[in-house]
């Protein structure tokens, strides 16, 4: 049941900083860590979109649970 609240707040927390510019930090495996510049699109019930900025435009969506794990981290522009 705690981890449902933790799950719960971590999406409400995305949610509230939708549109804004972030910094990911995705775990690109093999001791390769992949950090982009983007903006947070869209948060769905159990995924999230980023739109990144480089020059390919691409979208990369991930999981509420890849936060927790710390698979990705974002760090909001302030």
């Amino acid at each position: 049941m705690h981890t449902k609240n933790v799950l719960l707040s971590i999406k409400q927390d995305i949610e509230s900083h939708v549109g804004e510019k972030v910094t990911l930090k995705a775990n690109g495996g093999r001791r390769k860590i992949l950090i982009n510049d983007g903006v947070l699109e869209k948060a769905y019930e159990s995924i999230f979109t980023v739109r990144l900025e480089d020059c390919a435009q691409r979208t990369v969506s991930y999981s509420y649970s890849d936060v927790l794990t710390k698979t990705v981290q974002l760090v909001f522009a302030s």
